[in-house]
């Protein structure tokens, strides 16, 4: 549900089918079949967010024509900063096929404030998630701080958080509640599990685990997706590349969940709530 790949390619000139980054073309090639979601990284406070975007954003269609044919890209954007104060400017992310928008990353932006601080929706922000409910991208939750988040679920038709964790296996504030899980749940969303050890709160496969049953304690078997973060976040040596997710999906049959539902994870849930924005 989320790498910051186009970033990476785009910032250390890294191609895309073969790099040296977690996420490249080779390394998932052997997979069945393959969504990735690729997040165009926008700072808080970058100068012209939106002219950064355009110049990553065509560095990124070049690199990514030479792709495995099991691949199915899905674009999505890191940093309501973007927008700047223009909200149509959603439609041009529609244009590019931008599935999802994270409204901030971890400061604050003319929409919301993110984990790092206090500030609140705006009403800006307020319109920016209706214009979205209109053009059918989704809200992505990822980042916010709980007041920002609350208000921002609450206007939300199509919420989710691509790359978060439980609260209640480790506190971390980017991390979710309970109840926020809940929101997102009775709003049909999905929430991606991030693999980065600091939100985790140790060992990767273990702690992921730890998420995942979680989730599924509180009834959720169809919100759960992979979030990971690669190219995004330091990871553990088990899981620092695209290639490696094969050996999580074993781990995790071997800890006892059922093919149907690891389908679920490692696919379906996440699928079907793309299906949704089409």
């Amino acid at each position: 549900m989320h790498c910051d790949t186009p970033y990476e390619c785009y910032t250390k000139n890294q191609e895309f089918y073969v790099n040296r980054l977690a996420v490249s073309g080779e390394g998932g090639k052997e997979f069945e079949k393959w969504f990735q979601t690729f997040a165009f990284w926008i700072k808080d406070n970058m100068e012209n967010p939106f002219q950064f975007y355009q110049k990553m954003y065509s560095d990124f269609k070049v690199k990514i024509q030479n792709k495995p044919s099991n691949l199915i890209p899905v674009f999505s954007v890191e940093g309501g900063a973007v927008l700047e104060y223009d909200s149509d400017r959603l439609f041009e992310l529609k244009k590019d096929g931008t599935k999802f928008l994270t409204l901030t990353w971890n400061g604050e932006n003319n929409i919301a404030g993110g984990s790092q601080s206090q500030k609140g929706l705006t009403s800006f922000g307020k319109e920016v998630i209706e214009k979205m409910n209109r053009l059918k991208i989704g809200c992505d939750l990822s980042h916010l701080n709980e007041k920002s988040f609350y208000k921002a679920v609450e206007s939300a038709e199509y919420p989710m958080a691509t790359h978060s964790c439980c609260k209640r296996v480790f506190y971390h504030p980017r991390n979710l509640s309970d109840e926020q899980i809940r929101l997102i749940a009775e709003r049909k969303g999905v929430v991606g599990i991030c693999f980065y050890p600091e939100f985790l709160g140790g060992e990767s496969y273990s702690k992921i685990y730890e998420n995942i049953y979680h989730l599924l304690s509180m009834g959720f078997e169809d919100v759960i997706s992979i979030g990971s973060d690669f190219d995004g976040a330091r990871m553990s040596e088990n899981l620092q590349k695209i290639s490696q997710v094969p050996c999580l999906y074993e781990y995790l049959a071997e800890k006892g969940l059922e093919k149907a539902l690891l389908q679920k994870i490692f696919y379906n849930n996440a699928n079907n709530f793309i299906a949704n924005l089409c």
